[in-house]
């Protein structure tokens, strides 16, 4: 018998020598199964192994329908199982051990379970999916319970697990009988105050994000890395990579995703890339069990837990990850090809206090539609000028949801994500700064699909919304000791940049309406609440804020040469009002379902990735 099911591929001539010695060279470094090296890093096509095992004497069994003896399963790591993909099954009639392995022919396997069970073992073929499916299903309840509560054990205080403390809800509800006592006792002065201190705040929110834009446009990053650093890059050099890859019923992306990954510069070897994929998620790890060319990524099966997050599965990934850097991608992204090298570049470059890079964002799809044109022109200033004004600040970086960098050993000592925020890097961003360290941002470009549906950009939006106010939260509980590990710059920019974007949103359809109310109608009782010299200062403040965010706006074209989208920067006033639409469900879903997840629908562009041109930086 051969060593393994890829040396008799080997001998029959389906499987070079070249290739094996590969795949055996990539066993060794991951401590993996040969079979699963080649299946994982896409020296395999899964069909057609499955076919050959059947063709050789070795049926496929359906674990689904096979008798479980779990108390031999409850003896094996999850870790190891996962390795080398095997599941102990049960004992047969004759005393033998019945084992389901993805290499039937896998005598290191036999030698091992032998030893560890002192019986004899008897290896029966079954897919690698459901190897793994029912492996962690069955023995990943630990691991998947760390994920959720191991950031509250080891640091209560930046958990979203509880929304309001005492404290903060004492706060509200007396501020709130605070100004309806004055409102009662000093009915006019009261509105007098309130109307004009909501439209300061809301002018200086915007002028503080014109600032943010204006110092980003002239700034210039830390460590830019060009070409030429790119070219000298000894590959030999290049540290293990670990790739994230959160999905929930994303079975028609699966293709695309492979592709995307395919045209990463990057050895293969190097790349340990995880498709996280939930329990019950059958729609995508059937897409996985039928692709008929191969896919260069490992199926981690996150078994079922409350809440279903993206960072709770991210969390259950990282026990399984082995890279010395991290990436966070979404299935429909189109990274830079040569983003992982500049990464590494700048992680080399930079002080050891940058634990964290953020790649810029933008859209494939922005001439797609209206909405697909204003979502462009939005994250072009937020990431081409806003994260480089906060960088250059010193100011919390609130992270994007996507193609974040982290040194991995640093990100799982500051607990990782936190399951319970629904926008979980901007708060990871921001206890980043909290425990004294940095926040970069890499001059590399992930493309992605932009949001061309209003009802399912409504619930995206709603989500990053409450997610802020989540954070916001969690982050003010102890104001001083805010001040005491950010300063006040840091305290500042904040308040204003997280706190100030979900108020000002809630905000701002408010004050729209009186301004409404006083140019149509001038209702008599509207100017018996307010002199003409508070409607004036209001008025102006709002006309004003929404001036400074067409300029803002305008502003985001020249980096990336999108002239074509300037003329549009004049609807952010109707695009803001779509930001108030998801800032109140977002407001009542904080109180009424703090952790629900609102799930956005990818692939609904009728463009294509692969005709997006990003412009060079």
């Amino acid at each position: 018998m051969a060593q393994c099911v890829l040396h008799r591929l080997a001998f029959e001539n389906a499987f070079s020598e070249d290739k094996l010695e590969a795949v055996l060279n990539i066993a060794e470094i991951y401590s993996y199964a040969p079979i699963k090296a080649a299946l994982n890093f896409g020296f395999l096509i899964r069909r057609d192994y499955l076919d050959f095992l059947e063709k050789n004497g070795a049926p496929i069994i359906d674990l689904r329908n096979e008798e479980l003896d779990e108390n031999y399963i409850n003896q094996c790591d999850i870790s190891h199982m996962n390795a080398f993909l095997y599941l102990p099954l049960r004992k047969n009639a004759s005393g033998e051990l019945l084992v389901a392995a993805a290499d039937p022919f896998d005598e290191k396997l036999v030698t091992s379970l032998v030893i560890k069970f002192k019986c004899k073992i008897k290896l029966l073929a079954a897919s690698d999916l459901d190897i793994t499916w029912l492996a962690h299903k069955l023995r990943g309840g630990f691991f998947v319970k760390e994920a959720v509560f191991s950031l509250m054990k080891k640091h209560p205080e930046s958990s979203a697990l509880i929304t309001f403390t005492d404290g903060q809800l004492y706060f509200i509800f007396g501020f709130i009988a605070l100004i309806i006592s004055f409102t009662i006792v000093f009915f006019k002065p009261t509105f007098i105050v309130i109307n004009l201190l909501s439209s300061l705040f809301f002018l200086f929110s915007i002028l503080f994000k014109l600032y943010l834009a204006l110092t980003g446009s002239k700034s210039e990053l830390h460590s830019v890395v060009s070409k030429s650093e790119i070219k000298g890059v000894n590959e030999l050099t290049l540290p293990v990579y670990t790739i994230l890859l959160p999905v929930y019923k994303e079975d028609k992306l699966i293709r695309k995703l492979i592709w995307n990954l395919r045209s990463l510069d990057y050895p293969k070897a190097k790349l340990d890339v995880k498709l996280l994929i939930e329990e019950d998620d059958d729609k995508t790890l059937n897409a996985v069990r039928n692709l008929d060319f191969p896919a260069n990524f490992e199926v981690i099966v996150v078994p079922f837990h409350m809440p279903k997050t993206k960072p709770k599965a991210c969390n259950y990934g990282l026990y399984f990850s082995r890279g010395e850097y991290l990436a966070i991608y979404d299935a429909e992204d189109v990274p830079d090809s040569d983003q992982l090298k500049k990464v590494v570049c700048q992680f080399r470059k930079l002080p050891e206090e940058f634990v964290v890079l953020q790649g810029a964002l933008n859209y494939f799809n922005k001439n797609e539609n209206l909405l697909t044109r204003m979502f462009t022109l939005e994250y072009s200033y937020w990431f081409d000028y806003m994260l480089s004004g906060l960088e250059t600040l010193d100011v919390p970086i609130p992270l994007g949801g996507t193609s974040n960098h982290f040194k991995l050993a640093t990100l799982i000592e500051l607990g990782a994500w936190d399951p319970f925020n629904v926008t979980e890097d901007a708060d990871l961003g921001l206890r980043v700064y909290d425990r004294g360290l940095k926040v970069g941002v890499v001059n590399s470009t992930t493309l992605e699909e932009a949001n061309n549906e209003f009802f399912n950009w409504i619930r995206q939006r709603s989500r990053w919304i409450k997610g802020y106010m989540q954070t916001y939260l969690v982050h003010m509980r102890n104001p001083a000791r805010l001040i005491r590990q950010v300063g006040w710059r840091g305290f500042f920019g904040f308040n204003f940049f997280i706190g100030g974007t979900s108020f000002t949103f809630l905000l701002y359809p408010i004050l729209l309406s009186f301004f409404a109310i006083y140019m149509i109608f001038k209702f008599a009782f509207i100017r018996s609440i307010f002199p003409d010299w508070v409607l004036f200062i209001s008025i102006f403040n709002f006309v004003a804020g929404n001036v400074l965010m067409i300029y803002v706006n305008m502003l985001a074209v020249f980096k990336r040469r999108y002239y074509e989208l300037i003329l549009f920067s004049i609807l952010n006033p109707i695009y803001w009002l779509m930001h108030s639409r998801a800032a109140y469900m977002g407001l009542w879903q904080l109180i009424t379902k703090p952790f629900y997840w609102e799930k956005t629908n990818h692939g609904l562009s009728k463009l294509s990735s692969t005709s997006a041109v990003v412009t060079p930086e």
